[in-house]
């Protein structure tokens, strides 16, 4: 299958405006879109084996579209800091769906790319567009704090590499609760997380200021996010999958239970032996996300 291809969509801001990337597989003239969003310091290139299995096994012709949040990978970095947050991130997406113009629209989610997905669905309407089905990876309306403090303790490092496989190494370390890969997997989940280094070697591909508006973050904050979140999660209309790591610090178990009650009531699966987040590259992941949006 070819690669995908390279896109972008310019997106409003308090400046003078900036771009975001995404990559774009199967038929661009497909009425039936795919947005798969990725989590906080991941790009739009996680998803190639899913996108790959979706396209392979649609039953007519499909796009899947994968951005690149803005900050990461092939988009801009936002001059203003504190513009790397949810709303903004959620207004991009708007944007981007204005220009795709599906007719038929149905969103992945991954952490980060969830809680953008929990507004989309909410304002979709405002670029004629409506979310059919919806897949939550990982995260619902309740994020609990001692997982926040995890990620907090790595995002935005200034990290050095000499070649793709110490890369892979050092973010192996970090990315333990994404569950078991082989060596193969891994390498090429880490390919797209990197660009060359000003001064020789690699560094990660997002701009380590996506970590000044996660830094302010308090945990009474967080608490006071929770209602609005449950209040766009009741909201939703469309038919939900939650995907949980069984060993997840982000989504307890108590929250995905909530969540099957609640809202969209969404039909929820648990991987074992995986944290915080599958990563949609095992058979039996891609196998329940295709069969859940194709069947």
């Amino acid at each position: 299958m070819a690669d995908p291809t390279l896109n972008f969509v310019s997106c409003p801001d308090a400046g003078n405006g900036h771009r975001m990337a995404y990559w774009q597989w199967g038929d661009a003239q497909a009425t039936h879109t795919v947005v798969c969003a990725h989590g906080l310091t991941r790009q739009g290139r996680d998803f190639d084996v899913l996108a790959k299995a979706l396209v392979a096994r649609a039953p007519g012709p499909i796009r899947v579209v994968c951005p690149d949040v803005a900050g990461r990978g092939q988009s801009d970095w936002l001059a203003d800091p504190q513009a790397y947050a949810v709303p903004h991130y959620a207004a991009d997406m708007l944007a981007l769906l204005a220009q795709l113009k599906p007719q038929t629209l149905d969103w992945v989610g991954t952490s980060l790319g969830g809680l953008i997905g929990l507004v989309v669905c909410a304002h979709a309407h405002a670029v004629g567009a409506k979310v059919r089905r919806l897949v939550l990876n990982d995260v619902g309306p309740v994020l609990e704090w001692q997982s926040l403090l995890r990620i907090g303790a790595y995002l935005g490092k200034n990290m050095h590499f000499d070649s793709l496989q110490q890369a892979a190494d050092a973010l192996r370390l970090i990315a333990l609760t994404f569950g078991p890969h082989t060596a193969e997997q891994w390498l090429e989940l880490t390919r797209h997380m990197l660009k060359p280094h000003a001064q020789g070697g690699l560094r990660l591909h997002y701009d380590p200021a996506i970590a000044l508006p996660f830094q302010c973050i308090t945990e009474e904050a967080s608490l006071q996010g929770e209602a609005a979140l449950w209040a766009l999660y009741d909201a939703i209309t469309a038919q939900t999958l939650l995907v949980r790591g069984a060993e997840s610090d982000l989504l307890s178990s108590e929250t995905a239970g909530l969540m099957t009650q609640r809202g969209p009531r969404a039909r929820l699966v648990e991987f074992a032996g995986v944290g915080h987040a599958p990563t949609f590259v095992a058979n039996d992941q891609t196998d329940l996300v295709a069969s859940f949006l194709l069947g």
